[in-house]
């Protein structure tokens, strides 16, 4: 599997980095969340690099979005009032507009679980490449210098069974390694 990774450096782009980046580029709601999140647990901000930040973050995001919801759909509304309604563009899905040519698409998308990157070539009007990178793939050993997600495990203790504490870090990181099987 793969790890996430910015100039040879692993990252975490689950909802702990989505919320750091909102705090960072100065999203009032989410500095105030985080702030009262980390002062009634008394914590440093240090501690949002946790299994209990990566959780919280989580739930903090949630509101986010709930709150924002009634919005979306005033303006959803609004749009289908005014004659809008067309919800799918069909120009690039025609497959008499594809041609046959070799194309090569990089895609990022954002997903519940974080970034996700998607590479495909179509040839001759078929996939000749695809290749996937999920947001919270984890490798058992990294190979590469610098330390990915998985060293979020350091300090716990080798046992024949996890302990919840192993688990609850692993599940903070909202793993999907089944769908990551289907990847390999």
């Amino acid at each position: 599997m793969k790890s996430p990774r910015r100039h040879s450096k692993a990252m975490e782009v689950g909802p702990l980095a989505r919320m750091l980046m909102l705090v960072a580029t100065g999203h009032d709601q989410a500095k105030e969340l985080v702030d009262q999140t980390l002062s009634t647990l008394q914590l440093p901000l240090a501690g949002l690099y946790s299994t209990l930040g990566r959780t919280a973050a989580r739930t903090l995001e949630t509101k986010i979005f709930v709150d924002a919801m009634q919005g979306w759909y005033d303006q959803l509304l609004a749009n289908v009032k005014a004659g809008d309604t067309q919800t799918f563009d069909d120009r690039y899905w025609d497959p008499a507009t594809r041609g046959r040519r070799r194309r090569r698409a990089p895609v990022s998308l954002r997903s519940p679980r974080g970034a996700a990157g998607h590479w495909i070539v179509i040839e001759g009007g078929r996939i000749g490449n695809w290749a996937v990178v999920l947001s919270t793939e984890c490798r058992p050993r990294d190979t590469r210098p610098a330390p990915a997600p998985e060293a979020a495990l350091a300090g716990h203790a080798a046992r024949s069974r996890p302990s919840p504490e192993i688990i609850r870090t692993i599940h903070s990181f909202d793993p999907c390694i089944a769908h990551a099987r289907c990847m390999c």
